[in-house]
């Protein structure tokens, strides 16, 4: 794999990870618009290892104090709008419904389903979603305000992010935003929530490449420059991102989901039946 596509793919997967336009979609698209082979599992690790080192960077802190408020011990106090004594349990809980449906619909999300009809359709219904949910939804509840009943609809709805073409942040933020959470709270929710989901497949991931043989030794460099690049350019989307919906709406990623679905479903129809 030339060390171009790697860079190139790296920050398609940046973007893509945490704005709520699907980064497998992305992921789909780019290598078969450009006619580039398929990089394999080894970079597919290398790009969920930047972006979750994207994510535990920024949230740091957050975590560590989490953690430990969960665990009992004293620590210092979350930001006011975070400080929810029920987090890590908020999150511990809503991270099951993805846990259950990686391990039994991962064979039909990485086969059949993974294809541009499945991912356009939901680009299109997602953006949909989106546009509904920040439509109805109030600016009424931050994280510390959440109870046990949001943090259990938004787990939920991450398990729909095994679909390609769903996007976990699209769908978590909208789930909030039903609940009534700010758009900055649901997407700071959102993200915390995305990590336990993030390194499950990251060693998922690991534990199948080494079974395989591990990393080829033409791959390194790859997948050094996917690890890196993914990662910084997380960390510059999730900052962008969480500031953009202080004053802002979904409506850019809505119509940006619906007509790159609408494009992709053309494409398969003409590509397939014409």
């Amino acid at each position: 794999m030339p060390l171009y596509q790697a860079i190139i793919l790296a920050i398609v997967q940046g973007l893509t990870e945490f704005l709520p336009v699907s980064s497998v979609a992305h992921l789909a698209v780019v290598p078969r618009l450009f006619g580039w082979t398929d990089p394999g599992l080894g970079f597919d690790i290398a790009l969920h290892a930047g972006t979750l080192i994207a994510i535990i960077v920024y949230f740091f802190k957050d975590w560590v104090t989490i953690i430990g408020n969960g665990l009992g011990f004293k620590m210092p106090e979350l930001r006011p709008d975070e400080n929810n004594r029920f987090l890590l349990w908020y999150l511990a809980v809503g991270s099951i419904p993805v846990g259950l449906a990686g391990l039994f619909l991962k064979k039909y999300a990485e086969g059949p389903w993974r294809n541009l009809y499945v991912i356009g359709a939901m680009l299109i219904i997602v953006g949909i979603v989106m546009a509904l949910a920040d439509y109805i939804g109030h600016e009424r509840k931050n994280i510390a305000e959440m109870s046990w009943a949001d943090a259990m609809i938004v787990g939920l709805s991450q398990a729909l992010a095994v679909v390609p073409g769903t996007s976990r942040s699209g769908i978590t933020i909208s789930a909030g935003r039903f609940r009534d959470v700010t758009r900055e709270s649901a997407a700071r929710f959102s993200f915390l929530l995305s990590t336990p989901a993030i390194t499950a497949a990251a060693l998922q991931d690991v534990r199948e490449l080494v079974h395989s043989g591990g990393i080829p030794p033409e791959m390194r460099l790859p997948y050094l420059a996917g690890v890196l690049v993914s990662a910084l350019v997380g960390l510059v989307v999730i900052a962008f991102f969480l500031k953009y919906l202080r004053s802002h709406t979904f409506s850019v990623f809505v119509w940006y989901r619906v007509i790159f679905g609408i494009i992709l479903l053309a494409l398969a129809f003409f590509r397939l039946g014409g």
